[in-house]
C-alpha cells in the first residue's frame, strides 16, 4: 500500500511541477523498477510494466501517438465541434484578457495584479467633480423630477451641455473633456447618488454611444463634423440596438437596410433604404442624432461581391424624412428619456455608416469591442454609487431611529443587513476601482465587464433591499423625504439593460471566458477549423492537445496539495491579515480550472445549453474576480487597521459563495464516480471556508453607525449635504446631532439607574437633569438638538386627498 502511496505522491509532485511528457515516463519507470528490486519479477510486477509499455512507450513516439491518439481524437473533436455563427465568433473575439485569464490558469500570477497602479484622477479631474459635478447634483431635486416633471429641468439640460458632461471620453482635440475611465466612473457614481436620471442622462453618451463608436471606427470626416457638436451638446446623441423581436439575440434583428441608387438633396446618391423598428432606447425621445444597427443587403452588388453583407451600424439626425422619433416609454417612474422609434424607407448616404463604406457588415464586431469597456463603467458606477448611498443613509437612519428606547442598529436583526450592506458596499468598489485602473492601462477585458455588470448591479439590488428593510415604513410612504423609494423602484432598470443579467450570468461570463480565457481552448478550435493543411493541422493540434492534458493533470495536483495545505503551499504576496485570503484564492482558482477542464471534456458543445452549470461557473469565476479586487483594494489603501472589518467581511463572503458555487458544480456534472474522485482532490479535507461570523457581522455593520474615517473612505465619491430641507441632509444632521448628545443620554440613563432621576424619554429625562443640576445647559440642548433633528429625519410625507389627485405630472 505504502508502494501505491509513494506512487500517487510522485505523480502529482511531477504533474505540480509540470514537467514534460518524457519526464513523467522517465520518474514512472524509476519507480517500477524500484518495485521491481523490491519484489522481484511477479506475474503483478510483470503486469504492470505492461500497462507501462502498452501506455507510455506510445505515448513519447511521435509516430505511434499520432496515429493511435491525436489523429482520431482530432477527427472526432472536428465533428463534434459545434457550429458557430458569426455573431458569436465576433462576441468570443471582443475586447482582451487580463485577470480572468490569470483566474482560469490555476495557478494567478500575483505579480501582474500586484503591479497594477492604483487608479487616481488628475488634478483637472479632481476639480470637474468638486466644482461642476458637486454643482450639478445641487441643482438636482429626485422628488420633482420623477413626480412633477418626467424630465431634467431645463437649467439642468443646459448645465449637463455646457460643462460638457456628455462629452468626458471625447479628446479635447474635438472639445472633449478627455477624462480617464476612472473620472467617467467617478462622475457617473456621484451623480446616482443623488439621481438615476440624471446619472443615466449623463452615462449613455459616454459609454455604449455614437461618441465612441466614432472616436474608434468614424472616418476624419465623421469625428471632425460630430465629435465637437457631441462634446458641447449641441447634440443629443442615442443608439438603437433593441427591437420587439430581437434583443439579446442581436443576428435576428429583422430591420434592414438595402443598398440601392435614390436621389438625395437633388442628386442621384449611393446609399442605403432603411426599415426598422427598435424599443428601449434610452435619449431617443431627444435625440437629435441616432446611431442605428440594422442588417445590410446587397442584391444587385453596388458595393461588392456579397448580398448578405451582415450587421452595420449608421448615425443619422432625427429629422431625416420617413423616421419616428420622440415617443417615450415609462420605465418604473423614473424620468430618463428612454422610448421607441422606426423608420420606413428611410434613405441615407453610403457616408453615414460609421467608418463608411469600409465598416459594413463589421457593426457587431464594432459593438462588442465597445462593450467589452462601456458595460465595465456605466452600470457598476451607478451600482456603487446606490449602494453607498443606501449604506451610509441607512446606516445613519439605523443609529438616529429608535425602538425600546434603543437605537435599531443595535439589533442584531438589523445588525446582520447593515454588514451585508457594508462589505457589499466595499468589495463592489474595490472592483470598480481596480477594473478602472486596468482600463487605464489599456485594457479591454470583456468577460471581466460581464462580471462587473451583473454582480455589481445583483449586489446593489440586495443592498437597497436590506436598505428598504431597515427603512421601513419610511422606505415605502413616498414623498420629497423619502430618499430611497425612487432607487428601489429604478432597480430592475440596471439589472436588465446592457444585457439582462439572467443572460449575462448564464450564458456570456462562462461561456465567453471558457473560451478566451481558457490557456488552450482557443487554440484548440483555431486548429480544429483550420481547413488548409490536414496534416498540419493535426500534428499542431497533437502539440496543443498533450499540453492541454499537462495543464490539467498540473491542476489536479495544484488542487490536491493546496487542498492538503489549506493553500500554504501557493506563492502569495499580502500582510498578516491578507494572505490568507491570497492563498484561498489561489486554491479555489485551480479548482475552478480543474473543473471547467472537466466540464469541457464530458459536454463539449453540451455545455453551451447547460445554463445551470455555465451560471454556476459564471457565480465562481464573479466571487474569485472580486475577491482579487478587495485584495488589491485594501492594498492600494494602505492596509488601514479600521478598514480589517470590511476586508474581513467581504473576502469571506466571496470566497464562502465561491466555494458553494464549486460544489454545486459538482453536483451537477456527468459521470458520477470521475466527480466524485474530483472533489476528494479539490476538498481532500473538506470545504475550508465559512460565511462571516457572529464577531466579524458586528464589527463590520459598526462601522455605518459612528461617525469614522472608515466610514468616510466606504462612502467616498457620493453626493453628501447638511441641508435639513434635504431628504438625505436631515439624515446627516440627525446623525450628527445624535452622536453629539449621546454622552449625554448615556449620562441619563446612569443617573435614572441609581434612581437620581425619573424613567422616561431623554427629553423629559434632561428637562429634570438640568433642573437638578446633574447635566448642563449645553448639555440639554444637545439632547434638544438631537430630539428634534431626530424628528424631522424619521418623518415622512403625508397628503390630502386633494393633493393626491391633483398632482399631475408634466
Amino acid at each position: 500500500m505504502l508502494w501505491f502511496i509513494a506512487l500517487i505522491a510522485l505523480v502529482l509532485a511531477v504533474c505540480y511541477r509540470r514537467t514534460s511528457l518524457l519526464m513523467a515516463t522517465w520518474v514512472i519507470g524509476l519507480w517500477l523498477m524500484a518495485y521491481l528490486l523490491a519484489y522481484g519479477v511477479t506475474p503483478f510486477s510483470q503486469g504492470l510494466w505492461a500497462l507501462y509499455l502498452l501506455i507510455f512507450m506510445p505515448l513519447n513516439i511521435n509516430t505511434l501517438r499520432m496515429k493511435w491518439i491525436s489523429r482520431p481524437m482530432f477527427k472526432l473533436m472536428k465533428a463534434a465541434l459545434p457550429p458557430m455563427s458569426q455573431t458569436e465568433r465576433e462576441a468570443l473575439e471582443a475586447g482582451t484578457v487580463w485577470w480572468d485569464a490569470e483566474l482560469f490558469s490555476g495557478k494567478p500570477n500575483w505579480k501582474m495584479l500586484q503591479d497594477l497602479p492604483a487608479a487616481r484622477l488628475s488634478t483637472e479631474e479632481q476639480a470637474f467633480i468638486d466644482g461642476p459635478v458637486e454643482t450639478l447634483c445641487a441643482m438636482l431635486n429626485d422628488w420633482d423630477i420623477t413626480r412633477n416633471r418626467m424630465d431634467l429641468p431645463k437649467e439642468v439640460w443646459d448645465y449637463i451641455k455646457r460643462e460638457k458632461f456628455c462629452g468626458m471620453i471625447i479628446p479635447k482635440r474635438y472639445g472633449g473633456l478627455e477624462f480617464s475611465e476612472t473620472a467617467h466612473s467617478e462622475v457617473v457614481m456621484k451623480l446616482s447618488s443623488r439621481s438615476s436620471t440624471a446619472a443615466v442622462t449623463v452615462m449613455v453618451p459616454n459609454s455604449l454611444g455614437p461618441a465612441k463608436l466614432l472616436l474608434v471606427y468614424g472616418t476624419e470626416e465623421q469625428k471632425n463634423h460630430y465629435l465637437p457638436r457631441l462634446a458641447n451638446g449641441e447634440e443629443i446623441p442615442a443608439f438603437a440596438l433593441t427591437g420587439p423581436h430581437a434583443g439579446s439575440d442581436a443576428g435576428a434583428m429583422p430591420d434592414t437596410g438595402i443598398v440601392c441608387y435614390q436621389d438625395f438633396k437633388g442628386r442621384k446618391t449611393l446609399g442605403i433604404r432603411l426599415n426598422w423598428e427598435k424599443r428601449y432606447i434610452t435619449l431617443g425621445p431627444v435625440a437629435t442624432v441616432l446611431g442605428l444597427a440594422f442588417k445590410l443587403y446587397d442584391p444587385d452588388r453596388l458595393i461588392g461581391d456579397k448580398q448578405n453583407i451582415g450587421i452595420t451600424l449608421a448615425l443619422i439626425p432625427t429629422n431625416t424624412p420617413g423616421m419616428s422619433i420622440g415617443r417615450r416609454h415609462f420605465p418604473l417612474d423614473s424620468a430618463f428619456q428612454n422610448g421607441p422609434n422606426w423608420g420606413k424607407d428611410v434613405f441615407i448616404p453610403m457616408d453615414w455608416v460609421i467608418g463608411g463604406i469600409d465598416q459594413v457588415g463589421n457593426g457587431w464586431k464594432m459593438l462588442m469591442q465597445c462593450l467589452a469597456t462601456g458595460r465595465a463603467i456605466s452600470l457598476p458606477a451607478l451600482s456603487v454609487g446606490g449602494a453607498k448611498f443606501t449604506s451610509r443613509n441607512t446606516g445613519a437612519y439605523a443609529r438616529i431611529r429608535k425602538q425600546f428606547n434603543v437605537p435599531i442598529g443595535e439589533f442584531e436583526g438589523i445588525e446582520e443587513p447593515l454588514a451585508h450592506m457594508a462589505g457589499q458596499a466595499y468589495l463592489m468598489d474595490a472592483a470598480r476601482k481596480v477594473t478602472c485602473a486596468a482600463l487605464d492601462q489599456g485594457e479591454k477585458p470583456s468577460v471581466i465587464s460581464a462580471i462587473l455588470k451583473y454582480e455589481l448591479t445583483e449586489r446593489m439590488r440586495k443592498v437597497i433591499n436590506d436598505g428598504m428593510d431597515i427603512q421601513g415604513g419610511s422606505g415605502i410612504c413616498m414623498g420629497p423625504r423619502n430618499y430611497l423609494g425612487r432607487l428601489y423602484e429604478v432597480i430592475p432598470v440596471s439589472i436588465t439593460v446592457e444585457g439582462a443579467n439572467i443572460l449575462t450570468r448564464t450564458m456570456m461570463i462562462f461561456g465567453q471566458g471558457a473560451v478566451r480565457c481558457h490557456p488552450y481552448i482557443q487554440k484548440e478550435m483555431a486548429v480544429l477549423n483550420r481547413s488548409d493543411n490536414a496534416e498540419a493541422a493535426a500534428e499542431q493540434f497533437d502539440r496543443i492537445l498533450f499540453e492541454h492534458i499537462g495543464f490539467f493533470m498540473r491542476n489536479l495536483a495544484i488542487s490536491f496539495w493546496f487542498g492538503l495545505s489549506g493553500g500554504r503551499l501557493a506563492s502569495v504576496p499580502g500582510d498578516k491579515y491578507s494572505r490568507r485570503y491570497y492563498r484561498q484564492v489561489a486554491r479555489f482558482s485551480a479548482g475552478f480550472a480543474l473543473l471547467a477542464d472537466f466540464a469541457l471534456l464530458t459536454l463539449g458543445g453540451a455545455l453551451k445549453r447547460r445554463e445551470r452549470l455555465s451560471g454556476r461557473f459564471a457565480d465562481a469565476l464573479g466571487n474569485l474576480y472580486l475577491c482579487s479586487c478587495v485584495l488589491k483594494h485594501y492594498q492600494n489603501e494602505g492596509g488601514l487597521d479600521d478598514d480589517l472589518p470590511l476586508l474581513h467581511w467581504a473576502c469571506r463572503q466571496t470566497l464562502y459563495q465561491t466555494q458553494q458555487a464549486l460544489t454545486e458544480i459538482l453536483w451537477k456534472l456527468p459521470m458520477r464516480p470521475a466527480v466524485w474522485l474530483l472533489r476528494l482532490f479539490i476538498f481532500p479535507l473538506g470545504k475550508p471556508c465559512l460565511p462571516p461570523g457572529e464577531r466579524l457581522i458586528h464589527q463590520t455593520a459598526s462601522v455605518l453607525l459612528i461617525e469614522s474615517p472608515a466610514r468616510d473612505r466606504l462612502t467616498r465619491g457620493i453626493y453628501i449635504n447638511n441641508q435639513p430641507d434635504d431628504p438625505t441632509g436631515r439624515i446627516e444632521v440627525a446623525f450628527k446631532a445624535v452622536l453629539a448628545a449621546s454622552p449625554v443620554e448615556a449620562k441619563l440613563r446612569q443617573a435614572q439607574k441609581k434612581k437620581l432621576l425619573g424613567k422616561g424619554d431623554p427629553s423629559h429625562a434632561a428637562a429634570e437633569a438640568l433642573a437638578k443640576g446633574l447635566i448642563t445647559e449645553l448639555e440639554a440642548g444637545l439632547i434638544d438638538a438631537a430630539n428634534k433633528a431626530r424628528l424631522a429625519a424619521i418623518t415622512v410625507d403625508d397628503f390630502s386627498p386633494e393633493e393626491m389627485a391633483g398632482v399631475k405630472r408634466s
